[in-house]
């Protein structure tokens, strides 16, 4: 049976830790510890517009999410580095396992697409430089409705705008809060675990499928 994927982006598909190697230029080795707590206050920024009904594109998260992290560490980064920085998000490099999961999907007849907090236009240029755009039928961004994940009506309009119903749509996603906000409007779901050390929130609610590597995820729905 053919199905429809919803698959997020940033970290589940793309390495947001792979801008730790520009980030050496600018901060030395405190790169990953910068990286990481990026990453954190950029999805923390997100939530907090999502409930304040105050919205502003993901790229105004990331950014002021970086002048934070820089005063937050001590660690000044210069407004050209900051320019520069912000423009390596966009290209940023998929995970090694990418490329032949989403291959294999689409040439088992399932129907991809890529559904993300992220710009339309920063999104295609991302899929692009990662050699992966080809893989989807359409990007799906939440700017379309102006909130985030992980808003029920985000995946409302997921399922809306691809044509799908929840029943026949698997959201793939390494993010908890983003498959607790599929689960909660009755999609199925997929958790890519990339490390060990992560762990689902204990609400009651388990993914249908947790997966160490998108490589499984064919595996798991081969007819």
């Amino acid at each position: 049976m053919s199905l429809t994927f919803a698959f997020d982006v940033y970290g589940t598909l793309i390495d947001t830790a792979g801008i730790a190697q520009s980030l050496g230029q600018w901060v030395g080795d405190q790169a990953d510890l910068f990286s990481s707590h990026w990453r954190t206050k950029q999805l923390e920024y997100s939530f907090r517009r999502g409930l304040m009904q105050d919205y502003v594109d993901f790229s105004v998260c990331t950014r002021q999410a970086l002048a934070f992290t820089s005063a937050q560490l001590n660690l000044p980064i210069s407004d050209t580095a900051a320019r520069s920085l912000l423009n390596e998000y966009r290209r940023l490099p998929p995970f090694s396992d990418v490329a032949a999961a989403l291959e294999q999907l689409k040439s088992a007849g399932h129907r991809l697409y890529a559904f993300s907090n992220g710009l339309p236009d920063d999104l295609e240029t991302l899929l692009d430089s990662a050699g992966i755009r080809h893989a989807f039928i359409d990007i799906i961004s939440v700017h379309e409705i102006r909130t985030f994940k992980p808003d029920p009506a985000v995946y409302r309009h997921f399922l809306a705008r691809s044509g799908s119903t929840a029943s026949n749509c698997c959201l793939v996603s390494s993010n908890p809060f983003d498959l607790l906000g599929g689960m909660a409007v009755a999609m199925r779901s997929a958790w890519i675990r990339r490390s060990s050390t992560q762990h689902f929130d204990p609400w009651g609610s388990q993914p249908d499928l947790t997966l160490a590597s998108l490589t499984e995820l064919p595996l798991a729905f081969r007819a």
